[in-house]
This record gives structure tokens, C-alpha cells and sequence, in this order.
């Protein structure tokens, strides 16, 4: 009989385990020990959704009069592309610009996950919306994804007024990897000038996979984080969105997955220091996994409606 792969057994070692502590004696023997386990079960879920394609709902189908625009070049690598959905009679209309996930290795912006119900929900509201995707690791580190982020965003400014959109009207939102990817671009603005883009007019963060690189690389962490990030501390400083915020950010919100503590530790860090710096900064904790946040969004529901309250105020979107 062919055995299980090496971290396949780990894991369902570790399950066991759980189960074992759970179903015997009170919690307060072995807290410690189960805490630990559980620990464990976080750094061993994927930063992204793509290994998991289940739907909390059936996908919904594109809004009546949607134009999709595809595979629309801003440079020359094959994976420097986007999609844009436009809504019927787009006049100055807002616009989402959505970076996938996916640990830095993976993802595109196409998966269900990252879109459907984004678009099912903002389409019908008069907002365009634009999908993108990046050159990734092995190819690229975070540093040159990011230079291809703010490259996007900045071509899409550019096509915007062409499309019935309007370029001053961009809301940036990422998720896992793509909302670390998306708060490094917003939070320098060096990012941004160097590809000739404007600042968002707000930023939301999906349960971002890294804010405090440093922090994380100087604790326990999952191997994807060396693959993205390496062993060299400067390189963690120049990658980390959390110290290179100089300045104020757009308005910001930070989606946060309760389960996973140290997401929310980050983003609130994150947020105090962008109100030090003047700009608004509010966390939205959330009892959903690292995927759910991102599928769900979209979905009728008091999150749904947290974020479209936050653009009201501060993109200034008036949602039917």
C-alpha cells in the first residue's frame, strides 16, 4: 500500500490530534498543547482559495447589457493582462480593480471565487469592474508583482474614460497575496509614480497575507512565505507594507479573518499607524476563513453591506 505524502501525514496527524484533545477531559488540561495544534492547523491553510473550489452558492450569471473586455494587454509578459466588465450604458462610471490571490505563486483573475459574486453585486450598481493578473514567483518576486500591480492600474486610468469609467474614480481591493501586493502599491507612493498612476480613491485589504513581513519571517511561518519573501531582512523591510508606510493612505479598510489572529493583529497595527499618518483606517474582523472572505464578499449579508457602507462614505459610491 502506497503511504500518504509526508505533510499529508502531518497534517492528519495533527488532526487526529485535535480530535483526541477535544473529545477527552477539560479544557483546562492540555490548553497549551491544543492551543499549539491549532496554531499549527492556521500555518498549514493555504493563503489563497484557489485550492479550494467549493461555493457557499451557485454561481451567479453576468448582470443583462455587461460588456467584458479580455485578456487586455498593459506590458509585454503574457501574464500582464486584465479583464474589464463594464455595465450597461457606462457613463463616468466607479471602478473595482480586483487583485487575485493566490501566495504569490499561483491564482488568476478569472477564479470564481475572486469574482462572481463581486460582480453579481456591483455591476447591477453602475460599477465597472477590473480584474487583473501578474507576472508570479518563480518568475517575479513581490517587488516586481507589485511594479506590475501599479503598472496595470496606471494603464487602466489611462483607458478608463474610453470605457465610460472614470479614471479618479478607482477603488483598490485585494485579496491574500493580492491585498499585501495591493497596500505595498497604495502605501508608497513611489509605486505609483514611477508606473504614472493616480492614488486610489480608497483601499480595501481581504484578509491581507502579509503586512509585517519582518514579523512574520522572525516567527513561525509557512514555507510559502520563503518562497515569496527569502531570507534577506532588507529585502523583507523593502516588501513589508507596514514599514513602508510613510504617509497617508486613501481611505482604507482592512478585512480581517477572526480565526486567524494574527491577520487582525496585523491589520490593526497596519491601520494605527495610517491614522498616525492622517489617513482613515477602520478593521472589519470577520468569524470566516482566509477563502470566505473573498467568496462571500458580494453575497446579500451584514458583510457585504459593512463594506458597501465604507465606499459610500469614503469612494463616495452611491449603491441602489
Amino acid at each position: 500500500m502506497n503511504s500518504l505524502p509526508k505533510n499529508r501525514g502531518v497534517q492528519c496527524l495533527a488532526a487526529l490530534l485535535l480530535i483526541a484533545i477535544a473529545g477527552f477531559g477539560p479544557a483546562a488540561h492540555g490548553g497549551p498543547l491544543r492551543d499549539r495544534l491549532q496554531q499549527r492547523a492556521l500555518l498549514e491553510q493555504p493563503l489563497d482559495d484557489e485550492a479550494d473550489s467549493s461555493r457557499s452558492q451557485p454561481a451567479p450569471g453576468l448582470p443583462a447589457g455587461t460588456r467584458v473586455l479580455r485578456d487586455l494587454a498593459y506590458g509585454p509578459d503574457g501574464s500582464q493582462r486584465l479583464d474589464v466588465y463594464l455595465p450597461a450604458h457606462a457613463q463616468a462610471a466607479p471602478v473595482l480593480f480586483l487583485v487575485h490571490g493566490g501566495g504569490w505563486r499561483r491564482g488568476d483573475k478569472t477564479h470564481d471565487r475572486l469574482i462572481d459574486h463581486k460582480l453579481a453585486h456591483w455591476l447591477p450598481q453602475g460599477v465597472a469592474v477590473v480584474s487583473v493578473n501578474y507576472r508570479m514567483l518563480p518568475q517575479a518576486r513581490p517587488d516586481l508583482q507589485a511594479q506590475d500591480v501599479a503598472q496595470a492600474l496606471a494603464w487602466a486610468q489611462q483607458q478608463a474614460a474610453a470605457w465610460g469609467a472614470d479614471a479618479r474614480r478607482f477603488v483598490l481591493m485585494g485579496h491574500s497575496a493580492g491585498a499585501h501586493l495591493a497596500a505595498l502599491v497604495a502605501g508608497d507612493p513611489q509605486w505609483l509614480r514611477a508606473a504614472g498612476a493616480r492614488a486610489p480613491q480608497a483601499l480595501v485589504l481581504l484578509d491581507s497575507g502579509a503586512l509585517d513581513v519582518p514579523e512574520i519571517m522572525n516567527g513561525r511561518h509557512a514555507r510559502l512565505f520563503d518562497q515569496a519573501f527569502g531570507s534577506d531582512p532588507a529585502y523583507w523591510l523593502r516588501v513589508s507594507p507596514l514599514q513602508q508606510l510613510q504617509a497617508a493612505l486613501p481611505p482604507t479598510l482592512l478585512v480581517c479573518s477572526s480565526p486567524r489572529r494574527s491577520s487582525c493583529t496585523q491589520a490593526q497595527a497596519y491601520a494605527r499607524k495610517s491614522q498616525a499618518h492622517g489617513g482613515p483606517a477602520e478593521v472589519l474582523p470577520q468569524p470566516l476563513s482566509h477563502g470566505q472572505i473573498n467568496a462571500q464578499l458580494g453575497q446579500a449579508g451584514a458583510y457585504t453591506q459593512a463594506v458597501d457602507e465604507f465606499l459610500s462614505r469614503f469612494a463616495a459610491w452611491t449603491l441602489r
